[in-house]
């Protein structure tokens, strides 16, 4: 109870830029939550793409397929869709770049936010920082003579920066690791597409 008071005292001390900042914490846990779960439901994992891969190239395409479509994930989805269509390896590999632009676009969705709360959580807490230096130096404080008071005006002021960068510090850990979890995502699913082609390339000849 005592630290939650506390920590109530440094955010009213931190002035009104603690309020952006306020926000701006919320909304990375948000996004973070919201493309966690996403992620989740849509990655199809590394254990599909090997065991996928490893069925087509063996020329288990019948197999192949009834794996992808009792898999989860929208990689599994989207080779699943292209193995039923009736085409050559052109049409199959048009839908895939068309189904995987969609995709990618999604899995990117609302990554930026995250990468400007990375660059302006760090200059709202300075500019707060600059406003509570401003006043702790302002010339009442130096006509009355109390030092202590400006040295505890500077302290209060470098609240500011220090939650900006706690902020930025905990989106850019976010944005890091959702952005390395979409590249594996990419990588699986070209893995699997390349795979797919390739079989129906074969079974074309």
């Amino acid at each position: 109870m005592e630290a939650i008071q506390q920590t109530i005292m440094y955010f009213h001390k931190g002035g009104l830029v603690m309020w952006p900042l306020l926000f701006c914490s919320f909304m990375v846990i948000a996004i973070a939550i919201e493309r966690f779960i996403f992620y989740k439901a849509v990655d199809s994992g590394q254990i599909f793409t090997s065991e996928y891969c490893s069925l087509l190239r063996q020329n288990k395409i019948d197999e192949a397929n009834k794996f992808a479509q009792s898999a989860s994930g929208q990689c599994a989805q989207m080779v699943a869709a292209a193995a039923n269509i009736n085409g050559r390896r052109a049409q199959k590999q048009a839908y895939l770049e068309s189904q995987a632009g969609i995709f990618i676009a999604q899995l990117r969705n609302r990554l930026d936010y995250l990468s400007i709360i990375v660059t302006l959580s760090p200059l709202l807490g300075l500019l707060g920082t600059i406003v509570g230096m401003i006043g702790a130096f302002s010339i009442f404080n130096l006509q009355a003579g109390a030092p202590l008071a400006i040295t505890g005006g500077i302290g209060e002021a470098l609240i500011a920066t220090a939650t900006g960068l706690c902020v930025a510090i905990l989106s850019l850990c976010a944005h890091s690791y959702f952005s390395h979890r979409m590249d594996n995502i990419i990588t699986n699913m070209e893995q699997c597409f390349s795979a797919l082609l390739e079989a129906s390339a074969r079974s074309d000849q």
